[in-house]
């Protein structure tokens, strides 16, 4: 297993031993991180997908108002 050190602001380390006095820190840290990357794993795989549908949205045929309503109301039953 691999050790990291990272410098937090005091009141951030005494507040979280206090919250985890009982628990296993390193396992919490190790936990947070995971949770960490996969939020901005996510982020990403958002931003590219709105990236995607703009990009495509460029070339899409553009439509008239009447055409949409056409087409609309041909989808119904």
């Amino acid at each position: 297993m691999a050790t990291v050190n990272f410098s937090v602001p005091e009141d951030v380390k005494a507040a979280f031993n206090a919250t985890f006095s009982d628990r296993n820190k390193s396992a919490i840290i190790a936990e947070l991180m995971r949770e960490a990357v996969e939020r901005a794993q996510r982020k990403q795989r958002s931003h590219e997908a709105i990236a995607s549908i703009l990009e495509r949205h460029k070339n899409a045929p553009a439509i008239t108002d009447d055409q949409f309503r056409a087409a609309r109301e041909e989808g119904r039953p």
